[in-house]
């Protein structure tokens, strides 16, 4: 096996690990971040689904155990493992045709703008496999009910509907209530497939939507895996480059410590940038799949209707367990890839 071969089979064992400890840490900070994000917005009068990070904590605690946290821990197990791999293994190559295009003169260091197009590129190859975990793993984050219960639901709206119309005499409240019921029917009939985990959901959207439904909410995917993977990867290197310079250290002398909170900043430098793109990007993929069930036609559509509906603030529901997710769950990728790196060298 040649050297660049080498070199990218530990690249990719090493992002894996990163990767596993990176969805034990962070699946329950994100479990709580898609539930707020793709909420449904309160009628006039009524009470919010959550009303914040500890209440969704709560419910999700009292329903549902533990487990309620790491719903959809396959799939992102797999994936993600699969998806830093492919981030590092791209990130490595694209620095190391840097350190080439740069000269020795460079002493191997990036300037910022190739670190962030390293990362860029990084994020865009893993948008590939990381679109579908992600559209799965939200899926099945966002499913509380049982069978009976999600199918249940648009026939109780349309009977309810029915009901309230008989007793109300008034033609514009029927109305309303005719409308009401088509929201609720259509809301419910988004929701209308339970899945029993991560396989079944993958066979019954492909069954039923193929490809492209596997796929949903993948151009505003590449996006934000662009944007945020070009800040999370210039932003770690930066830091490390900069650290070697003033210690006058390699990398692999770098301590543990120095290590974590980088990762951690790295973390922050990602969602702090790109948190309202993956707003609709969950919206989007919790929607319904055909036009009679979509309540988005677009990114931009669910952009607008957010800021009609939410205000600024609809951007940036569940915005508090993603921070406390970010330092964690970014901190131990980073170990994990740097030890990795450095038993294996």
């Amino acid at each position: 096996m040649s050297s660049d071969s080498m070199r990218a089979v530990k690249d990719c064992a090493s992002g894996t690990i990163g990767g596993f400890l990176q969805v034990f840490v962070g699946q329950p900070f994100d479990t709580v971040k898609v539930r707020l994000q793709t909420m449904p917005t309160p009628l006039p009068g009524q009470a919010p689904k959550y009303t914040g990070t500890l209440d969704c904590v709560k419910q999700t605690l009292a329903k549902e155990g533990i487990k309620g946290f790491y719903k959809g821990t396959t799939t992102p197990l797999v994936g993600v493992g699969a998806c830093v791999s492919i981030q590092f293994v791209t990130l490595q190559a694209m620095k190391r045709y840097y350190n080439d295009k740069n000269g020795p003169a460079a002493n191997g260091f990036l300037t910022n703008s190739q670190l962030y197009i390293a990362g860029a590129a990084s994020g865009i190859a893993n948008s590939i496999i990381s679109g579908p975990v992600e559209h799965i793993r939200t899926r099945l984050q966002v499913q509380t009910g049982a069978p009976a219960i999600e199918s249940g639901i648009a026939k109780a709206a349309s009977i309810a509907a029915g009901n309230a119309e008989s007793a109300i005499a008034t033609s514009n409240v029927q109305n309303a209530v005719k409308v009401a019921a088509e929201s609720a029917s259509s809301n419910a009939a988004k929701n209308a497939l339970f899945f029993t985990g991560p396989v079944d959901a993958l066979q019954k959207i492909y069954a039923q939507h193929g490809l492209r439904g596997i796929f949903k909410g993948q151009a505003v995917t590449m996006v934000r895996e662009f944007q945020g993977y070009g800040a999370y990867f210039a932003a770690y290197e930066y830091l490390v480059q900069r650290a070697m310079r003033i210690e006058n250290k390699e990398r692999s002398e770098l301590s543990t410590v120095k290590v974590v909170a980088y990762g951690a900043c790295a973390g922050y430098a990602m969602w702090t940038t790109v948190y309202p793109i993956d707003v609709i990007k969950s919206k989007l993929q919790t929607d319904g799949f055909t036009s009679s069930t979509r309540q988005y036609s677009s990114a931009i559509d669910c952009a607008r209707q957010t800021l009609a509906k939410e205000g600024v603030a609809g951007f940036f529901k569940g915005f508090a367990p993603c921070i406390l997710r970010a330092a964690p769950a970014n901190a131990v990728t980073f170990l994990g890839f740097e030890m990795a790196m450095r038993l294996l060298r």
